[in-house]
């Protein structure tokens, strides 16, 4: 089935392809067909399904804390808010909580569909625990090769002290890549920066639509 997602502007993250106001991007399956303006895709395959996106459409986020958000830190279950918050727990927080692989993994799960809500669709640095790397490959995460281990405090925004170009996976994709993107409801990019990835309102990979804001 073809899908057009469609937002007020579209960031190519290519240099030698400018912004696009009303622009949209044209998904065949799990495919990115093309990427253009709304009005010209809409015209060429008029039988596609349309999907209206506030805001702000740009080529997937890379979070650069993949162990650390994942590995060296618990993402509570909600029904552990009163007693453990709601933030991830780290260094000695966490070593006060007994951690078999079960509950690894668990908050693994939360932590991806945390990061999904940033707009991340892949994570840098080795993961080891296969409960965490079953974690990530089930929701679609790419993990990416790091040289070096970030500076910082550990962040579920991949905004945080960083372009939208630093953040960014790679350019929109040419036809046939998979089509893995995000959507932001800000108007421009300066917003976006300046308020960060919680802005998120989608986030596809491969073609599937893994989250939405409800």
């Amino acid at each position: 089935m073809l899908t057009i997602h469609a937002a007020d502007l579209l960031i190519t993250g290519d240099r030698r392809r400018p912004s696009v106001a009303a622009g949209a991007v044209l998904v065949d399956g799990r495919e990115c067909a093309a990427v253009g303006p709304f009005e010209e895709l809409a015209a060429a395959h008029p039988a596609a399904r349309v999907r209206r996106w506030p805001g702000l459409l740009t080529p997937g986020l890379l979070n650069p804390y993949g162990p650390e958000l994942l590995e060296q830190a618990y993402h509570p279950d909600p029904r552990e808010a009163d007693q453990l918050g709601t933030e991830p727990l780290m260094g000695e927080a966490l070593a006060a909580l007994p951690m078999a692989d079960a509950r690894w993994g668990a908050s693994a799960r939360r932590g991806v569909q945390r990061m999904l809500a940033h707009g991340t669709v892949a994570v840098a640095g080795d993961l080891w625990r296969p409960a965490v790397v079953d974690a990530v490959y089930r929701a679609g995460l790419s993990v990416e090769e790091r040289f070096s281990a970030p500076s910082g405090r550990p962040s579920l925004d991949p905004l945080a002290g960083r372009s939208l170009a630093e953040a960014m996976v790679s350019p929109f994709p040419p036809e046939g890549v998979d089509a893995t993107f995000a959507v932001f409801d800000v108007p421009d990019e300066a917003t976006l920066t300046g308020q960060g990835a919680g802005t998120c309102v989608a986030t596809v990979v491969a073609g599937r639509l893994v989250y939405r804001r409800r």
